[in-house]
C-alpha cells in the first residue's frame, strides 16, 4: 500500500463522495452534504493513492456515546487490495468506546456481523408515486377517522426549532441540532410538520436526488399523519415520484406505504454493536438518512 494514506474530506471531496454513492445506485440527496459536513466536520475520511482519491468511508460523532458509519465505499478498481479495510479501521478508531450503527448493504453484511455488529431491523426503500387512500391523504386538517382527525400540517421553519429538536430526539439516539437546522432548512426541499393542539405530531422533509425525491425522517403519530404529510410532501417533486428507507420493525408504517402503491426498491440492514438503542419505532416511518442515520 505504497503512497496510501487517509486525510479529512474537503468540501470537494464531499461532492466526489456524493457522486460514488449515487455510481453506487444509493441515490443521495443533491444537498445531502452540506447537512452532514455540519453533523461532525472531521467524520469524513477519504483514502488516496499518490493523491488520487479511491475510497472513502463517515464515521460521525453524536454526542459523548453514539456513532454512525456511512459512505463506505472503494471505487471498483482499488477493491480488494485492503484499502478499504483501512479506512474501516480508521473509522471505527475515530468511534472507539460509543455505540456504533450503520445501514449494511445485502452484500456486506456478513463482514460487518465479523466486525461486531448485529442486524436491529431492515430499512426497506419504498419509491412510486404515492396513491390516494382512506387513511388520512389530502391536506391532513380532520383526515382519516379518530387517530388522524384535527392535525394541520404546517411548514416546519414556523415551529420553534427547540421543538422540532425536541421532537426529533424521540427518534434518533442523540441530540443533533446542527445537523437537524441544516437538514431541515436547505434550499431545494421542504419540511413539513403535522400539528394538533399546539403539539408536534409528525415531521417529514423531503430532498432532491438524481432519481426519485427521498423523503426522511418521516415521523408520525399515526398512519393517517404520516400518509398526510407523505402526499403532501410529493407534490414538492416533478413527478410525484418519491422514496422512503422504511423500518420493517414498524409494521403499520411498511403497510402504509404498500397501501399507498409505493414499491420495495433496496433494502439495508440497520445494525449496531451493541443493543439497539431505545427509540420511538412506533413512530419511526422512514429514517432521515442511511448515511447518517
Amino acid at each position: 500500500m505504497t503512497g496510501f494514506e487517509i486525510s479529512g474530506a474537503s468540501a470537494a471531496d464531499m461532492e466526489l463522495i456524493r457522486r460514488w454513492a449515487d455510481e453506487e445506485g444509493w441515490n443521495p440527496g443533491d444537498s445531502d452534504r452540506f447537512a452532514f459536513a455540519v453533523a461532525d466536520p472531521a467524520g469524513f475520511l477519504v483514502g488516496r493513492i499518490d493523491g488520487e482519491p479511491v475510497a472513502c468511508i463517515s464515521a460521525v460523532r453524536y454526542g459523548s456515546a453514539f456513532g454512525f458509519i456511512g459512505f463506505y465505499i472503494a471505487r471498483p478498481a482499488f477493491r480488494g487490495q485492503g484499502y478499504g479495510i483501512r479506512l474501516w479501521q480508521a473509522g471505527m478508531e475515530r468511534l472507539d468506546g460509543r455505540l456504533v450503527g450503520l445501514d449494511g448493504v445485502v452484500d456486506q453484511q456478513d463482514n460487518y456481523r465479523k466486525s461486531g455488529f448485529c442486524s436491529a431491523w431492515n430499512n426497506v426503500r419504498y419509491e412510486g408515486v404515492p396513491q390516494p387512500n382512506g387513511s388520512g391523504g389530502g391536506d391532513g386538517a380532520g383526515g382519516g377517522g379518530g387517530d388522524g382527525a384535527g392535525f394541520e400540517v404546517v411548514d416546519a421553519a414556523s415551529l420553534p426549532f427547540g421543538q422540532l429538536a425536541a421532537y426529533d430526539r424521540r427518534f434518533f439516539p442523540e441530540a443533533r441540532d446542527a445537523f437537524l437546522s441544516a437538514w431541515t432548512g436547505l434550499p431545494g426541499r421542504t419540511a413539513l410538520a403535522a400539528v394538533r393542539d399546539g403539539r408536534i405530531e409528525g415531521l417529514g422533509v423531503i430532498r432532491p436526488c438524481s432519481g426519485a425525491s427521498r423523503i426522511g425522517p418521516l415521523y408520525a403519530s399515526a398512519p393517517a399523519v404520516a400518509a398526510a404529510l407523505l402526499h403532501r410532501l410529493a407534490e414538492h417533486t416533478p413527478d410525484g415520484a418519491v422514496a422512503v428507507d422504511v423500518p420493517d420493525a414498524n409494521p403499520a408504517a411498511t403497510g402504509l406505504l404498500a397501501g399507498l402503491g409505493l414499491a420495495p426498491s433496496f433494502e439495508a440492514a440497520r445494525m449496531y454493536t451493541g443493543p439497539a438503542p431505545e427509540v420511538e419505532l412506533a413512530g419511526l416511518y422512514g429514517v432521515t438518512s442511511l448515511e447518517l442515520g
